[in-house]
């Protein structure tokens, strides 16, 4: 069995809805929740000229192998109606894996641990909730750690509704 660490996001449409949507498909074809982190919305980051994010983060066991769960979220996203047309752009749900047990993956697919989660607060955050002492297996620092460490400025605020 595989544990698996997710951040699940959009900022399109009802996106409370869209990430019920997300995870009713994710326990029909992935495997089983774990656990949810509270749902954080956020400022849009790197192209900022759009609507703000609601995240969570999930702790997820799967069979899967890292590249058929990636197959998997694809098909997921694509479900609930996901575009990929512009870069950072808005989307109605974006599944990425963060980690993948304690695995460092390097593939066309797929690079996990994800690259660019240490920089940025709407993956920490959920993240450090659940897995506060998690260590990321190529920094090797926990994720209360990356937290503290974390230089990113953009607002990230628990929701309450």
């Amino acid at each position: 069995m595989n544990r698996v660490t997710l951040l699940i996001g959009g900022n399109m449409g009802d996106r409370m809805a869209n990430l019920d949507n997300a995870l009713n498909l994710m326990k029909a074809s992935l495997g089983d929740l774990i656990q949810l982190s509270s749902r954080y919305e956020t400022s849009a980051w790197g192209f900022t000229e759009q609507p703000d994010f609601i995240n969570q983060a999930v702790l997820l066991e799967t069979n899967l192998s890292a590249i058929e769960l990636m197959q998997s979220i694809l098909r997921i996203e694509m479900k609930l109606g996901r575009e990929r047309t512009i870069p950072l752009g808005p989307r109605i749900i974006d599944i990425d894996i963060i980690y993948f047990n304690d695995e460092i993956i390097n593939s066309p697919l797929l690079t996990v641990p994800h690259p660019k989660m240490s920089e940025r607060l709407f993956v920490l955050k959920p993240l450090a909730e659940i897995l506060p002492n998690y260590i990321h297996p190529i920094l090797l620092k926990s994720n209360s750690i990356l937290l503290k460490e974390c230089g990113d400025s953009l607002a990230v605020h628990k929701k309450t509704n």
